[in-house]
């Protein structure tokens, strides 16, 4: 059959283009919209399921060759925009209104670099255009505010205690940093740390977000329990060094997300190797080695992401110009980008598929 150049034409021709993480086709997603032809030129919308699609190149390469094996093709022209589909919603949970995916990033124990992963997932996320929020939900230990320059920062309580966040780096965010003094300790109990999480969520004008992102306290208490019960989650990111005491108090961790029916996304081994300043072609496994990889081969689970440590994400962390927009081309920085791809391409499947 000969196709002649017309609308059905070219999407007859990118039928067989399949996302590579859905392994479905482009067309059947309506992935394809806005066909035009003048003459011999070919234009069209592809409309990706998140602004952080890792494979992003590859998909438009492989459509651009669909369209010209019609003939009279003469040039393909492809805008590329996303729409972040939405998590379903729960009915024993309460979403966020204009929320579209809450993803928690937690871990077993301390000073493995969570919140660390957490901020520069959440402005990698931002800088490849998605709308962002954070939530630092470490109420004890709110370090968040001093990683994303925001320690002077003081949030805007408007009429009926809404709380306007802060903003930063492309992303909104709330804490209980700026909600206290700065040496002030917090000393309360589970259920007034389950009212300020519930504030967090439900008493924020976030707006209309792609990803709110929550950076959990370490272990397995009340701030997971309450987030996991609250509210509908994308899933949860896991985080650890390689060394093994760090992935055992990973392990309970990601075992406590899936009893709680929480889908886990996957894991981020941080730290993975040591990149001195002065010798930066050298590699030094000063947590060990292998600790992710082997936890995921366990469980079944991808790992997302291995991010050297170097002293520039330390640096940035005081300074409050996380790496990713410190020292974009940096080995951390790179490996922290492409973590969050893997991140929202994970929530975009699991979106698309419940």
């Amino acid at each position: 059959m000969t196709l002649t150049l017309d609308s059905d034409s070219v999407l007859e021709v990118l039928r067989p283009v399949q996302d590579p993480e859905l392994q479905k086709s482009l067309v059947d997603l309506n992935m394809i919209r806005n066909v035009a032809i003048a003459g011999g030129d070919v234009s069209f919308t592809l409309v990706l399921t998140t602004p952080a699609c890792p494979l992003r190149e590859f998909i438009v390469e492989d459509c651009e060759k669909a369209v010209r094996t019609l003939p009279g093709v003469e040039s393909v022209q492809v805008e590329v925009t996303a729409e972040t589909p939405q998590q379903k919603p729960l009915p024993d949970r309460t979403g966020i209104k204009g929320v579209k995916n809450i993803i928690a990033v937690s871990s077993g124990k301390g000073g493995v670099g969570k919140s660390t992963v957490a901020v520069n997932l959440a402005v990698s996320l931002a800088q490849m255009g998605s709308a962002v929020g954070l939530i630092d939900a470490d109420i004890y230990g709110p370090n968040a505010p001093m990683m994303m320059g925001l320690s002077e920062a003081q949030v805007v309580v408007k009429q009926g205690e809404v709380l306007e966040p802060a903003f930063n780096h492309g992303v909104k965010m709330v804490s209980m940093g700026f909600l206290i003094d700065r040496d002030q300790p917090v000393i309360w109990r589970g259920p007034m740390l389950n009212g300020i999480i519930r504030q967090f969520l439900y008493q924020v004008e976030w707006g209309e977000l792609d990803y709110l992102v929550v950076d959990l306290p370490p272990g397995t208490g009340d701030a997971q329990l309450t987030l996991a019960q609250a509210v509908p989650m994308a899933g949860a990111v896991i985080v650890s060094t390689p060394q093994s005491v760090a992935i055992s108090d990973a392990r309970r961790g990601l075992k406590m997300f899936q009893q709680l029916q929480v889908p886990v996304l996957g894991i981020v081994e941080n730290m993975s190797v040591f990149i001195p300043p002065d010798a930066p072609e050298k590699r030094y496994d000063i947590f060990g080695s292998g600790g992710g990889e082997t936890l995921a081969q366990e469980l079944g689970l991808p790992v997302l992401g291995c991010i050297p440590l170097e002293m520039a994400v330390r640096e940035g962390g005081d300074r409050g110009l996380p790496i990713v927009v410190q020292h974009p081309d940096s080995a951390s920085a790179q490996a922290l980008r492409a973590m969050a791809q893997q991140v929202a391409a994970r929530v975009s499947v699991a979106a698309l598929a419940s």
